[in-house]
């Protein structure tokens, strides 16, 4: 009986070594030597602190930062730790009346845009922490963010075009603008608030 069962647990613990402590310990370090900005969670620190990540969503509530699409991570939104999707289907009445709710709150802190709103406004993404918008829904933004912080239109306009980042590849995915990016280059260029 030993003679199969040792056979077994051997290539057990072998596989066990290789593949649970041996592989990731030399891809870990290959990343670090390589891509140690990515490996590192992409983080943006200022003054030595740890503000966020590229990868990652925050919440921006005040009316002089361009806003993320809404979460549905975590009971308030945007907990790394609750990563997911709301999964409601299209006629779900939440669904329903989240969208609702997101389009008259937009329309109440932006009053100066008159035009139809970009479908990732007023959805969340699958993981509930998307770090992007569409330029659509920047520049949808634009109005208010220039009048909050006393900047003109055409300013606003070509900070989201500088940030506007291509499809991956040119041809992977959409065009997008990371918002985080975006609202640390509206506070170094005019001021934090």
């Amino acid at each position: 009986m030993w003679q199969q069962i040792l056979p077994g647990l051997r290539l057990k613990v072998f596989m066990t070594v290789l593949l649970g402590v041996i592989y990731p310990l030399a891809i870990t370090g290959i990343c670090q030597v390589l891509f140690p900005y990515k490996a590192n969670g992409s983080l943006i620190e200022s003054g030595g602190k740890a503000i966020g990540s590229e990868l990652i969503g925050q919440n921006f509530a005040k009316p002089w930062y361009f806003q993320p699409r809404p979460s549905a991570a975590g009971n308030d939104g945007y907990d790394a730790t609750a990563s997911t999707g709301s999964n409601f289907g299209p006629t779900n009445q939440n669904l329903i009346k989240r969208v609702q709710t997101s389009i008259e709150k937009f329309r109440k802190e932006n009053p100066d845009y008159t035009g139809s709103l970009p479908a990732d406004l007023l959805t969340a993404s699958g993981s509930g922490l998307d770090p992007h918008i569409s330029p659509a829904s920047a520049l949808a933004q634009a109005p208010r963010v220039a009048k909050a912080r006393g900047i003109g239109m055409d300013e606003a306009n070509r900070l989201i075009s500088r940030f506007a980042e291509k499809p991956d590849l040119g041809i992977l995915g959409e065009p997008r603008v990371n918002v985080l990016l975006l609202n640390l280059a509206l506070d170094r260029e005019y001021g934090g608030r």
